[in-house]
């Protein structure tokens, strides 16, 4: 049914990381990190123009160092996106971000998962879910947001939450495990 360990990887299947086509995407997507966060805050086209070889990104965006990821090719974002100091976006499946989005400080997005069972993780199965956060969202400082969520519009998201299970339109949500505490 899949061709490759890639396909396996987006379709959310188990995977093997270690073969070396994902190895060499991976170190290329590290390589391309470590340029740009050591480039001077002050050289803009330097900056954007490593961002855009990295991810599919809309302009105008600002992305502060550090910046991190696993592969690029799975990020997805839409315009007037800002993404605040150390952040980290596990892209091991797709991370598809909207319009007006705003990540605080240390925000973290993973879409890499192991196996609950001790006896698989031990094996080195992985596997991948896609995280979705619509447009006009902003992720409060220190926020977590675990594999498969899909965050929606118009969403407010606590600094500090670990987000879980998904979170309507239209919300404010905060906590661990975070959960919605007024609707819009």
């Amino acid at each position: 049914m899949y061709n490759n360990e890639k396909e396996k990887m987006l379709a959310g299947e188990y995977y093997d990381a270690t073969v070396k086509d994902l190895l060499l995407a991976r170190e290329k997507a590290r390589d391309l990190c470590f340029d740009f966060n050591q480039t001077k805050p002050s050289d803009h086209l330097k900056r954007k123009t490593i961002i855009h070889s990295l991810i599919n990104i809309e302009e105008p965006f600002h992305i502060e160092s550090n910046f991190t990821c696993d592969y690029g090719f799975n990020i997805e974002i839409g315009k007037n996106f800002f993404a605040n100091f150390n952040t980290t976006l596990l892209d091991t499946n797709k991370i598809t971000i909207g319009d007006n989005v705003l990540l605080a400080p240390d925000v973290k997005i993973y879409t890499a998962a192991h196996p609950t069972d001790p006896v698989a993780r031990l094996e080195g199965k992985e596997f991948a879910l896609e995280v979705s956060i619509g447009s006009n969202v902003w992720v409060g400082g220190g926020a977590i947001i675990c594999p498969g969520v899909k965050i929606g519009n118009n969403v407010t998201i606590g600094a500090g939450s670990v987000v879980t299970k998904d979170i309507a339109d239209n919300t404010i949500a905060v906590g661990n495990p975070c959960k919605v505490i007024k609707t819009l």
